[in-house]
Order: structure tokens, then sequence, then C-alpha cells
């Protein structure tokens, strides 16, 4: 269902029927072939697979399978619907292709040029065309080539929804210029094309198409609207999404004048740099059989020269790199496994796009390149890169003996084994990233368990393993991948509420840490863990198409919280209550009504139960005229608590008049439909939508949809048992039709029209609400109704994913009826499910892609590689982009006198057992010329001079301010300065640590 957010259900039946052909079951065809496909391969496996292939073991070795053979099976498990088959038929420049007029899309790795070009002017001059696609990894380099046939018609570009635009005003002009709500930019771009509806005056525009041109952030011109009838007010403009035609060319051409994506707008010049070595390269095996030996300067030099004369034949003729060409030839036999997932993950995006016409594709070459590694690699002598014998041969062919043995003896903390985290464990298994003989450990944590869900990116998961937990089942398949991998796995949360989880001490001990979450607040705790600790951090995540990934680096570079994601959109809270005006606001309101009814009541129900042991005593206890918290709600609940099924039927047919007739009525009772401003405009026009009572219906499957749903939830929250006799339609029929329905009472409340007022924490209770609480609880004694048993609810945590539950049922029904009572357009269960959960799109693709990128930081921080060698990434693989970027320079905040700090710095004091308060601030001031104005623990303020008594306090002992446990050693303070000018306020400074006893070292 991840994937279906994505890609929408259109797609997903076309990439279901479709046929793939992909050949080259290595590192990169692997990372390729997690699609349904038919996988093609003549090589026999061997052991330097074991360090590019995931899916090739130990066996298939001793076994000499085909690697096609050996992985076809691994690849079948990770989806049973699809059906994948092994070819293991020579391809080569005598083939006949005709076999591939079955194919929708072929895809090489690993194939000669000259097999390439042959394969795609075969696939190019097909009708209709096969797309083709080809990708290679050649030691620090990779490049990926797209030809999707001379015309490629593309229905949607970007895969996003299209927008919603409210209306103030439309000029009668030429053009006519349309102006959007105050404070919501409409986000357009010139070009689009938008549909109105809803417009008053102006009603000629409804249903009408138009392109757009943008004139601010705010408006917008539509054409010539001179001639029709004034605008009044009201109208929404959406966004059409409308088809786009896509221009290839074939390899021959392309190679001589290529269309490349630019990754590093530092280095704009590079994909052509690299377009020319990897010509070269290609040319070099063609003349000599082989590819250019590791390490080799003579080999190198003759991949130079052939660059050269390749240069000449290219239409811009740019010139050669010599330093490209020569790692390029160097590392060539070599293979980065992060370097393939990354460019693996952007391949199979688009031959999804091939088989679907989903997003736009690559035109027409992506290279992806390692080059910023290579500098220290200059003074390791050749040896370090030649073979051992085992499964790193590929890996140290292009990094180096020295830097493999360091990521062998890595500590690393892996903090979420969802799909990232899953991918990242496949690449450490890859880079033997914790395989040390003395040293190296992988720590990981993930509290969830998996769910069906999770199956379509999460891929060392199989349906065997739901509602396992994600740490220890992913740890179990990582060892599958590389048996020598040392793991520890756990099922802690890592957030402020649990802090003493992790302590210092074991941040200390990581050498890196890798966040693989979609929880922001857990993600800025572990980076201020890591600043506390002075431990690097690689960050990354996905949304759908979009990824992202950060390097943190101490005293390098910025940290996560240094700089803060745009707070959400909250929805006004009078919008919800009274006056929605999109699909999300009455889903919110649907999933507010679920919270409220059957998890937070509840919960405080019992919470006040557990606090008076009897009702008689509670009765007393109000009699006397004490005040209890919350009795008068309680109370209320306690009387009408419903305590059969038929019962739970009615509750629910009374919420639904209540709902959705009588709350539109009390509105329209409030502000009739004539309703004016003080301005004189009408008080219902756009956003405000006047609602309309839903009368109930039996047969109209939404309103019965919602009976039963919150009748099933009544039910269990009340322990109230029914049968599937109980949910027959003639049994509910037969309750419904006896049910008598309050009829409704206008009320004089106040309806709440202020966007900036905030829901009320506490409604007051009046006299006579308490008087008829006492009544209520007098009755339900009375009648034995508020025995043990009557004193007890069973709340109810939402669920999204477990479709039997009614949860989602629920909130659908009560969305799309509260939508239909204000005219707006209802959602599906599947768009409602997503709002509601608040689930974030996924697919498999960005996943790989990102976590290739990540693996390829990894080896940077492990190499201890200076700032500029260190990416950011951006990528979005619909449109497609993907931005490099270099990581933000750490900020040095001067305080006076020459003395600053940074984020990553630490002043240390240490202490003894008498030391007082005016001791550490005596020593703040000789140790760091500084005169502290403030001292804070946390948010617990030790010393602030102008606080009553605090004067006092700098005779007292640190330990007797701090109050540490018995086994801490220090404590972590804020300490503030007094500014050069009066008047500003004090300047804080970095943390710093006290010791309370003076350490040995």
């Amino acid at each position: 269902s991840r994937q279906r957010y994505v890609l929408g259900d259109t797609a997903m039946q076309k990439m279901a029927q479709s046929h793939v052909f992909l050949s080259g079951i290595g590192g990169l065809g692997v990372e390729i072939g997690k699609l349904a496909l038919t996988v093609h391969d003549t090589k026999q496996c061997t052991k330097w697979d074991l360090g590019i292939n995931f899916f090739i073991h130990e066996d298939d070795i001793t076994s000499q399978r085909n690697r096609a053979e050996a992985t076809l099976h691994r690849i079948a498990e990770l989806n049973p619907y699809v059906h994948v088959a092994a070819s293991t038929v020579p391809l080569d420049e005598t083939t006949d292709l005709s076999f591939l007029k079955q194919y929708q899309c072929v895809i090489v790795t690993e194939v000669s040029l000259l097999l390439q070009k042959k394969i795609n002017d075969f696939c190019h001059t097909q009708q209709p065309p096969i797309k083709f696609i080809s990708a290679d990894v050649y030691g620090i380099c990779s490049r990926l080539f797209c030809d999707f046939g001379d015309e490629f018609e593309v229905l949607d570009t970007t895969g996003e929804e299209p927008k919603e635009i409210f209306i103030s005003n439309i000029t009668q002009s030429n053009p006519g210029i349309v102006t959007c709500l105050e404070n919501h930019p409409h986000r357009l771009e010139t070009g689009q094309f938008l549909t109105f509806r809803e417009v008053n005056g102006m009603t000629c525009l409804n249903g009408s198409t138009h392109q757009i041109t943008v004139v601010s952030p705010y408006s917008f011109s539509i054409g010539d609207t001179s001639d029709m009838e004034p605008y009044l007010h009201g109208g929404i403009a959406v966004q059409v999404k409308t088809p786009k035609m896509f221009y290839f060319e074939r390899l021959e051409k392309q190679i001589t004048n290529p269309l490349c994506l630019i990754a590093d707008f530092s280095k704009p010049e590079a994909p052509l740099q690299i377009h020319v070595a990897m010509l070269a390269l290609n040319h070099f095996e063609e003349n000599f059989g082989r590819r250019p030996n590791i390490g080799c300067l003579q080999d190198a030099e003759e991949v130079l020269k052939i660059a050269m004369s390749v240069s000449e034949t290219l239409e811009s003729k740019p010139q050669v790199n010599g330093d490209v060409v020569k790692w390029l030839s160097r590392t060539a036999q070599g293979f980065l496994a992060p370097l393939a997932a990354a460019v693996g993950g952007v391949a199979s995006q688009e031959v999804l796009k091939a088989v679907t016409g989903k997003f736009s594709p690559l035109q027409q070459w992506l290279y992806i390149d390692m080059l910023d590694i290579v500098t220290p690699l200059e003074k390791m002598g050749s040896e370090e890169f030649l073979p051992r014998g085992d499964r790193y041969d590929a890996l140290r062919a292009c990094i180096g003996d020295s830097l493999c043995q360091k990521l062998h003896d890595l500590n690393v903390f892996l903090v979420g084994c969802g799909a990232i985290g899953c991918e990242m464990l496949k690449n450490f298994a890859l880079l033997g990233v914790g395989t040390g003989q003395d040293k190296g450990l992988v720590t990981i944590t993930d509290p969830d368990l998996i769910e069906k869900s999770n199956l379509n990116r999460q891929f060392l998961f199989r349906p065997h393993h739901i509602q396992k937990p994600k740490s220890y089942t992913a740890a179990e398949a990582t060892l599958n991948i590389n048996p020598y991998l040392k793991i520890d796995s756990y099922i802690n949360k890592v957030c402020p509420a649990t802090e003493n989880t992790y302590s210092d001490e074991f941040y200390t001990k990581q050498d890196v840490i890798v966040t693989a979450l979609d929880n922001v607040e857990a993600r800025r705790y572990i980076d201020s863990r890591c600043v506390a600790n002075l431990r690097p951090l690689i960050d990354s995540g996905t949304m759908g198409t979009k990824g992202h990934t950060e390097v943190i680096v101490p005293h390098l570079t910025e940290s996560y919280n240094s700089h803060r994601d745009p707070p959400e959109e909250e929805i006004p809270f009078c919008t919800l209550k009274s006056f929605p005006a999109a699909i999300e606001h009455t889903i919110q309101w649907a999933r507010d009504k679920f919270e409220s009814s059957f998890s937070h009541k509840p919960s405080l129900f019992n919470k006040f139960w557990q606090t008076y042991s009897s009702a008689e005593e509670v009765l007393q206890r109000i009699k006397s005229g004490e005040s209890l918290e919350g009795c008068f709600h309680v109370i209320k609940t306690l009387s009408r608590r419903p305590r059969s099924w038929t019962q739970c039927v009615e509750l629910a047919r009374v919420k639904f008049e209540k709902y959705f007739s009588h709350k539109a009525l009390q509105l329209l009772h409030s502000f009739p439909l004539d309703t004016r401003l003080k301005d004189g405009s009408l008080f219902w026009q756009s956003p405000k939508r006047p609602p309309f009572p839903v009368k109930f219906e039996f047969n109209d499957p939404l309103h019965y949809s919602f009976i039963v749903s919150a009748a099933k939830l009544f039910a269990t929250v009340y322990c109230v048992p029914f049968t599937e006799q109980d949910l027959s339609e003639e049994t509910i029929l037969k309750i419904l039709s006896a049910v008598k329905v309050p009829e409704f009472r206008p009320s004089n409340k106040v309806v709440q029209t202020d966007e900036t007022a905030r829901k009320p924490d506490h409604i007051p209770v009046s006299s006579e609400d308490e008087r008829n609480a006492i009544f209520q609880l007098e009755k339900s004694i009375l009648s034995n109704e508020a025995l043990e048993n009557d004193l007890q609810m069973k709340p109810i945590s939402f669920e999204k994913d477990d479709d039997s539950n009614g949860h989602i049922d629920f909130i659908t029904a009560a969305s799309n009826l509260r939508a239909n009572m204000y005219n707006i357009k209802p959602a599906d269960r599947f768009k409602t499910k997503r709002i509601a959960g608040k689930i974030i799109p996924a697919i498999a693709t960005a996943t790989a892609a990102v976590s290739g990128l990540v693996a390829l930081e990894l080896i940077k921080v492990v190499g201890g590689y200076q700032a500029d060698a260190y990416k950011n990434c951006f990528l979005n693989l619909a449109i497609p982009i993907m931005v490099f970027t270099e990581t933000a320079e750490v900020r040095r905040t001067e305080i006076r006198n020459g003395i600053s700090f940074t984020i990553w710095d630490r002043w240390t004091i240490y202490g003894k057992e008498d030391f007082t308060l005016l001791d550490f601030i005596n020593a703040v001031r000789e140790k760091y010329g500084i005169e502290p104005t403030m001292v804070v623990q946390g948010v617990k303020m030790l010393y602030v001079p102008v606080m009553p008594g605090h004067n006092k306090r700098l005779k007292l002992t640190m330990q007797k301010l701090v109050k540490p446990s018995a086994d801490k050693k220090y404590v972590d303070l804020t300490v503030s300065f007094a500014p050069e000018t009066d008047g500003e306020e004090d300047l804080p400074g970095p943390p710093v640590r006290y010791y309370f006893v003076q350490e040995d070292n």
C-alpha cells in the first residue's frame, strides 16, 4: 500500500502486466533485480561475488552455480505474486535478438558497448519501441543510460497531488487576474492548466480549463475575462495534469552528443569528463579483451591516450581530465557495492517509468562517482589495492586494504531497521563493517514489529516474518549475506522519553551513528547525543520518490539541529469544528472523533475510577461540596453506558443525527444563509461552506457503514459482546427502526470563528450540570448500574494497518458523511487511510538510492576525510533530479576578546568533594577568562543572580546542588556570560562538563 501511494493504481496495474528482461546479475544487476523480470546471466558465481551480490552465498560458489540460477529463487522470494524466470543463453554480437520482442523493457549491465548499441538499435526500431536501459559500475564511477524511443508520453510528470487554490478575487480584464486567499500562496508555474468550480458571479468559468501565467506568489492570469459577468465571491481553481511528450535518441548518437543530468553543480564539467573516460575504458576492453589491471599505471596511460582520441569524436570535444581517467582505470576491475545501490535505485525507478508512463524519465545519461575519495589514496602503494583472495577484493580494488580494515574494525550504531535500515545492513554486510577479528560491531535497534505493508521495500523481511521484531529479524537476515558480521540487536526506542536507554559511554564507543528514521524528534535527539559526545552522524530519509542524506562530522560541519524544518501547518480549531473546506479537514475531524470517543474519554474514565474506589464514595464527596476533577464527564459517560449490542447500535444512530444533522441545523441557526459581515460581505463565502443536514437512509452504504463501524467500536470500548448475527443487516434494521432520535433544539452557544483560537483545555461545568450529575449518579447506584464492572472501559489504540478492526472504516464513513454535509468531494478509503494514519508514501527505489549514498559517505567518515570531500544529497527520482552539495561549514560564535566556540566545543572543569558553586564560577573565570552570569542544568536553574535566594547557593557544594547518582562522574551544564554592553541579553556559551572529582588522566 505504501507503494500504491507513490505510483497510483493505474501505474501499479501496468507494472503488474509488464515483462522486463535484465541481463547481468552482478552487484548492479541484483540491485535492479528486485523488480519483476526475467534475469539473464552466463557467468558462474565466484568468491568475488560475495562482496558485491547480496543474494550469492558460499554454497553457490562451491556448487559452481550460474549467477542467474543462484539468485532466481531469492529474487522470487521478495514477492510471491511475481513470476521470475532465469535465462542462461549466450548473449553476444551474433545473438538473434528477436526473443526480446516479448518484453516492454530491456536492461543490460556488464555488456560490451558494441553489444549495447546492437541491443539498443533493435529495441528502438520496434513498434512500439522496447524501452532500453543500460547501467554499469566501474570501480569508483557509475553510469546510467535511458532510451524510451523517439516519442514517449508521460501522463503524470511529477506524481504530486493536483493543487487546489481558493480564490478571493477575479478581475474583469484582459488578461483576467486571479487572486488567492490571503496568506495562501498558489505555488503554481507558468504554463500549467487549471479548471474552475464553485465560482459565484463569473459562473461561465466553472468547468472551464485555462493555461495560466504566474503574476506573483498570490496571483496569476488566465486570459480575457472582460466580457464575463462580475466576480462575486468563492471559487476553487484545481490544477489539471496534462500529458507531456519526451523525445529520445539512440545510444549511438547520444555517445557523441550526450545529454547528461548534472548532479553536482560545483563540478558541471564532471559528467562529460567521466563520459569520455568510460568510453575510453570500453575501447580498452575491446582492444585488449580485458579491463585495465588494478593500480596499473601503464594501463592507465593507455586508457588516457584512448580518451584523448575519443574526445575528438565528440561534438563538444571536451577537455580530458587525466586524474579521472587514471583513477577510473586503476579501479575499473573493482566494484563499490554502495555505488551500485545508488545507481541501481535510480535505474529501477527508470524501469518503472518505462512500463507505466508515470513520472519524467531520465534524459538520457546519469553519472554518479566517488572521485572525492581518491586524494588520500594517492599516497598508497599499488599493493594496497591488489586481491587477497577473499570476499572484499572488489572493494579493496577501489579503496585499498587499509580503509577496508578500518571498515571491518568499525563500531556503528544503526537506529531504525525499516526500509533504509534494511538496505543499510545489506551495505554493511557487503562492505564487511563490524567483521574485524578483535574490533568492530554493528549495533541496531528498532521497537517495531514487521507489518505486511513493510514487505514491498524492507527487503530483508518475508511474509513469514510478519509480527516478528524488525531488529532481530534484520540481524538474522544480514548474517545470511555475511556470516562474519558481528551484530547486536535491540528493541529499544531512542528518544528523550527513554534517555537512559543509551548512555554517553555507549555513544562514545561508537565510531559512527547512522539514523534510518521517519521520526523528526527522535532524529533531533540522536543528533544532540552525537554532538554532546563528539560522534559523527549520517542521517537520511525518504518520502515517496524523494530522499535526502546529510553528513554530520565533529568540528567540521553543522549538525541536524542547526537548522529547523518549517513547522507543519495546523488546521485551525474553528475550521475543524465548524467550517471545513477540504477533505483533509473532514478526515482530521473524524480522526479526532475516534481519538476522543474511543481512546481519550475511556482512558480518563478508567483513571478517575482508579482514583476513587466506588460510586458511593464519589457521590458522598460531591454532596459534601468537594470538586472532583472530571467527575461530571465521567458520570455522564456512566449514566449513558450501553449495556447491550442493541444499545450500541442505538448510540451510533444518535451520534449520526448529532454529527451530521443537528450540527448543520445549529450552524444555520447561528449563521443563516443570508448572514453578512460588518463590511457587507456574505458570511458563507469561500472558504466557508454552508452545511446542510444529512437525512439518515438505511440503504445508503455510507450511512450503514458509519452505524456498523461506530457500534462495533462502542461495543469494544464498553466491553459489550456481539456476534456475526448481530452484524447482519436484518438485525441492524430491526434495531434502527425502533430508535427514537432526539429532536433538534437550537442552542445559543457562541460558535468560534477566530482562526487563531485554539481548542480550549477545559470546558467549564455549570451548577446545573453539577446538580444533574448528582441525580444521574444516584440513579445509576439505585439501578445497580455503578458496580465494579461498570466502572471500567477498554480504551482503543488507533491502528491503521489492521483492516479487520474497523478503525479506518469508521474514519472513512465519518469523514465522507461530513464532507457530504459541506458539499466537499469525498475521499476513498485508501486516501483516507493515508491522511488519517499520517502514512509516508514509500518505494524501494528511493530507499536503495539513499542507503547507497549514505554508505558512500560512511567510507569517507571512516577514512577521516577533509570537509570538502563530504556530500549531502537531495533527490527526487520522479522528476528526476539528484543534487549533491558540500556540507555546511560549522559556524563559530564569537564571545569577545578572541574567545569563540562552535557547537562541537566543550569546556571542562574538574572539581572535588567540597567544591562549591562559587568555586565552579571562579574556575570557569580563571580557565576561560569569562564572567559567568547564569548556570543551568537542563531545565533546572542552578544559579540566576536575580532569583530570590540564589546568591545563598554560592556557598553550597556542587554535589548538593546537582544531587548526582552514585555512579555519575560528571554533569553537563549551560553557562551564560555578561554582554559587552548594557541592555543586551546574556550570551550563552558552550556546554561545560563538570567532573565531581579530578580524573587520573
